[in-house]
């Protein structure tokens, strides 16, 4: 079986549709599926992509990160490769979404979207000049459309599924998270990290892994290490990934005197820098309202690092159990309570991370693969 994905992303830029088109191609090959994809040129890709068309793209104006395909480029080469594919699966709902719809009702091919981002939730933070009320019909009245307009719609989870309900979409939905590797998250080398980084063995290490974006809510958790480092004096508060609201973070960090206390590190490789990261830390620290998934508490939780997370919109799925994690109230000092008490209590610490390492293994990739493949056969 053959499944042409198309997206508005793919690695160089790191992004949770990025990892999860990587793990799509990598674990469905065992299930009998081979996938193409179509996805911007960023100029400097490295790895084998001989699974890729790359298309011809520019910047976005005031986002050095992502790419605008060329239209032309973009309908041509999914025309061609769409000639041989069974499902056409849209990642992106930008251009990717209309060039693959256009293509998929020519030729008659099956079309499936994965509706990885709440964007209700994020034009506020993109175009602050509009009222927010009107962005939010906007972003319902463009997802609505582009969802009906699909064979079926996979979602992450309950909480997406309910929301392009109450939007009015009335296709087919299938509730199906990325999955995660568990051999990848599994080990790491934490001294090496704390090593490399000059980090002391028994300093407190906090940790958020993400893009540095203003629906992150990364500014609560600003907040919140601010009210725990005056019991924990040393703590650390490590914020990996970059993006759009990095230098408000830091002129914040500066703002709360908390230079000793935040360290900004970019981007990790993924296949050692990140696992030696999560291994280095003593929690794992999340305060998104906005996750469709949530997909790095799983990788956390993978790699026995105990989580402190908000429960809201897709994170909900997964800390409703309440296993390998605590789940404060949404406000800044609850929340410096449980961050706090995680801190202190080593004890904790180990049960809460045996129970995220065992909790871990239902979104493992290869499960995941398998029920991908089902929906698209």
């Amino acid at each position: 079986m053959r499944v042409l994905m198309i997206s508005d992303v793919y690695f160089p830029r790191i992004n949770g549709v990025s990892t999860a088109i990587h793990t799509y191609h990598r674990t469905l090959l065992d299930e009998g599926v081979e996938v193409r994809l179509i996805a911007p040129d960023y100029g400097d890709h490295g790895d084998d992509e001989s699974w890729v068309v790359r298309i011809p793209a520019r910047a976005v104006p005031n986002d050095p990160e992502d790419r605008i395909m060329r239209w032309s480029a973009l309908l041509a080469a999914v025309e061609t490769e769409a000639l041989n594919a069974d499902v056409i699966h849209i990642q992106t709902p930008f251009l990717a979404h209309y060039a693959g719809l256009k293509i998929a009702r020519k030729l008659g091919v099956p079309r499936i979207a994965t509706y990885h981002t709440l964007f209700e939730e994020y034009f506020q933070h993109y175009v602050p000049f509009l009222p927010a009320s009107w962005l939010k019909r906007l972003a319902r009245y463009i997802s609505r459309r582009q969802c009906n307009a699909m064979t079926r719609i996979i979602v992450p989870s309950r909480a997406i599924e309910q929301r392009l309900r109450d939007y009015g979409v009335r296709q087919s939905m299938q509730i199906l998270p990325t999955g995660v590797s568990m051999s990848q998250f599994n080990g790491g080398d934490g001294a090496r990290f704390r090593a490399r980084h000059d980090i002391a063995p028994e300093r407190p290490v906090a940790l958020f892994v993400g893009r540095v974006a203003f629906e992150k809510n990364i500014t609560f958790l600003l907040e919140s290490v601010d009210i725990v480092r005056h019991q924990h004096h040393n703590m650390l508060f490590i914020i990996t990934g970059n993006g759009p609201a990095m230098k408000q973070l830091q002129h914040e960090v500066i703002r709360r005197k908390m230079d000793d206390n935040v360290m900004f590190l970019g981007y990790l490789e993924r296949l050692q820098e990140l696992p030696d990261c999560y291994g280095a830390a003593n929690a794992f620290i999340f305060a998104s309202r906005t996750e469709t998934q949530g997909l790095v508490l799983i990788e956390a939780m993978a790699m026995g690092v105990p989580v402190v997370a908000l429960s809201s919109m897709g994170t909900a799925d997964i800390l409703e159990a309440e296993r390998g994690a605590l789940v404060p109230e949404d406000d800044p000092n609850a929340f410096a309570v449980s961050l706090a008490l995680l801190l202190g209590d080593s004890d904790l610490q180990h049960r809460l991370s045996q129970q995220g390492r065992e909790y871990a293994k239902q979104w493992d990739e290869l499960v995941l693969a398998r029920r991908l493949a089902a929906v698209y056969r």
